[in-house]
């Protein structure tokens, strides 16, 4: 098989901090909400899912929470305990036996979350006093379930910072144990490190909140934290400058988000994992690219950019040098072996939504592939 002219591009192979990768076709974290609890454990069955997705040329994986505190979402993943790196090394086994490359997301979800899921059902944290819009997403968590307002989330205090980054700290040690091959800070989505940076929840009063140099004081901390427990060219990070859950935002997206791109350079990270506006929270195109154009000068190391690409899209953002690496979502929930189709100019598989959420292997690993036909989607 040969790739298409068109699509040449996305099979370029990519230099990440020591890792080279095979081409510039990554893999979204997609929050599937399928881990065996109790435990919040990966199995097989998340083995064979993500090993079927392993000609991407990066995987990063779903979503995975650093703490208990960190849980926001029904039946999703740790990185926090020897049972959770035992269930993930089924799965970074079953990806490096096919060739692949996995990255660990490390999430809190600050605010987006409910009092079912922390301990002694304590109130979630957050930047500052904060109730988000929309509801949580508790499955069987809550007998008044599936889903149920979020409710006020406090403010962490000062003194709770060093043990927030000792989570962090805690969680990339375990990645590394669980044989990942790097792992992503997630400072997207309106989840917690994007609670601190956003002008719109941050009303700190402290060396974390005010000025813009303030609210991403602790994604500077955070990152430093990691970079003690790995090689620098493992860590990522994932920015979305508008957008994401709860309904918060920022007065200044693009001089805040280039910001915290410009804190990120300097420090060898592997790459820096934009979602564009434009796909998340509205915004037009040109917009959207002014500020992505923003962060990728302000930034010295690999761009991955996400959000609502098609293939033709990615192949032309990457040969006009807007970006390093594009990174699909639902393509790759559909589509297990995305880079094949793309280099065959497809067919597609369509995703059912009605199994995006919960369940097992149906709408998880039944996809067809292109030498698999015969199963249906």
């Amino acid at each position: 098989m040969t790739d298409t002219p068109a699509h040449a591009s996305l099979f370029t192979p990519l230099d990440i901090g020591p890792i080279t990768l095979d081409n510039r076709i990554v893999m979204a974290p997609l929050t599937r909400s399928r881990s065996r609890v109790p435990g919040h454990v990966q199995t097989p069955l998340h083995a064979l899912y993500y090993a079927q997705r392993a000609g991407a040329g990066l995987i990063v994986g779903e979503a995975t929470q650093i703490s208990r505190e960190g849980q926001g979402y029904a039946w999703t993943p740790g990185i926090h305990t020897d049972e959770q790196v035992e269930g993930w090394k089924l799965v970074t086994d079953a990806v490096h036996n096919a060739g692949g490359r996995i990255f660990c997301q490390l999430w809190h979800v600050g605010a987006i979350s409910h009092n079912c899921f922390q301990e002694n059902n304590a109130a979630p944290v957050s930047s500052s006093v904060w109730t988000p819009e929309g509801e949580a997403f508790v499955g069987d968590y809550h007998p008044d379930g599936p889903t149920l307002p979020h409710p006020e989330a406090r403010a962490l205090d000062t003194d709770e910072i060093p043990r927030l980054i000792a989570d962090y700290r805690h969680a990339a040690r375990c990645a590394l144990a669980a044989g990942f091959d790097g792992v992503e800070l997630h400072a997207a989505n309106g989840y917690l490190m994007d609670q601190f940076i956003r002008s719109s929840v941050n009303t700190r009063d402290d060396k974390y909140g005010g000025p813009v140099e303030n609210r991403i004081r602790i994604v500077g901390e955070v990152l430093d934290a990691l970079a003690d427990e790995m090689d620098p060219g493992r860590i990522g990070i994932r920015l979305s400058p508008s957008g994401g859950a709860g309904g918060s935002s920022d007065a200044d997206p693009k001089g805040t988000y280039t910001a915290v791109a410009k804190l990120c350079a300097g420090r060898g990270l592997a790459y820096l994992h934009v979602v564009r506006p434009n796909s998340h929270g509205g915004g037009d195109a040109a917009a959207a690219g002014e500020i992505v154009a923003s962060m990728r000068a302000a930034f010295d190391g690999p761009l991955i950019v996400n959000g609502g690409f098609d293939p033709a899209e990615g192949a032309r953002w990457l040969a006009e040098d807007r970006a390093d690496a594009i990174c699909y979502g639902r393509l790759f929930l559909a589509n297990p072996d995305l880079p094949a189709r793309i280099a065959a100019d497809g067919p597609y598989n369509d995703p059912d939504p009605n199994t995006f959420y919960g369940g097992g292997a149906e709408g998880y690993v039944d996809y067809p592939t292109l030498k698999r036909k015969d199963v249906a989607a």
